[in-house]
């Protein structure tokens, strides 16, 4: 005897015992049909196909450091706040034609050594004069000299912690994802290229306007990147 309901098939098949009742669960949206299709899946995946790239950036590509650094001073010049350049090598004088302002790292650095040092001297003196304390031919409990060795090792060690995570978090990195790197032409950034970038979130960023900007620096070739 076969029973349906909106949500199981019940099938009971007498024998000469007790009978053998087995359930059959409902076919649930998305999961494999008998013919091996996964309809959720391939709808997900079209729709991802179907959608539109946006223009994210202009692209400009120089083959010399006077090129990009005097492209750079314009762009500055400009009034363009999102931007950057890449070049196989550091380049001097890069970040005064960017118009780079200092940065907030150095003080944090600082202040992660100041963290080291007060955290490893107040280490010590709880060890040894508050929570355990030895008494040693008469030797104070607290002796600055005794304790420069650690204090030392915790300023370095507060100092390097601080410029590492520091560094990473004011860079937003790590970045696993980047429309420039659907560039061919990018990928000679290691090599012996040099290239500026303007993303197209920047305020003054207009499609023609930038890239006639970019025309005039006479520039090897200009690409949009989309994303």
């Amino acid at each position: 005897m076969e029973t349906n309901n909106p949500t199981t098939v019940t099938t009971t098949t007498a024998t000469a015992g007790a009978p053998h009742t087995q359930q059959t669960p409902p076919h649930r949206h998305g999961d494999t049909t008998p013919h091996g299709h996964q309809p959720r899946y391939e709808r997900e995946h079209a729709e991802l196909e179907h959608e539109e790239e946006v223009l994210a950036g202009y692209l400009a590509e120089f083959d010399s450091v006077d090129a990009i650094l005097a492209a750079a001073e314009q762009v500055r010049d400009a009034g363009y706040r999102r931007w950057d350049t890449h070049s196989p090598f550091p380049i001097h004088g890069m970040d005064d034609a960017m118009g780079i302002r200092p940065t907030i790292l150095p003080w944090l650095v600082a202040m992660g050594g100041v963290a080291g040092l007060i955290g490893g001297l107040a280490l010590q003196v709880f060890t040894n004069a508050i929570d355990y304390k030895m008494f040693i031919s008469g030797k104070p409990l607290v002796s600055l000299p005794a304790f420069i060795p650690v204090v030392f090792e915790c300023t370095i060690a507060g100092a390097a912690f601080t410029a590492v995570f520091g560094m990473l978090v004011l860079n937003k990195l790590p970045m696993l994802y980047n429309p420039l790197f659907k560039s061919e032409r990018f990928r000679r950034v290691t090599n012996d290229r040099f290239f500026l970038v303007i993303d197209a979130t920047d305020p003054n960023f207009d499609a023609a306007e930038t890239e006639k900007l970019l025309q005039s620096f006479n520039p090897i070739a200009i690409e949009r990147f989309m994303d």
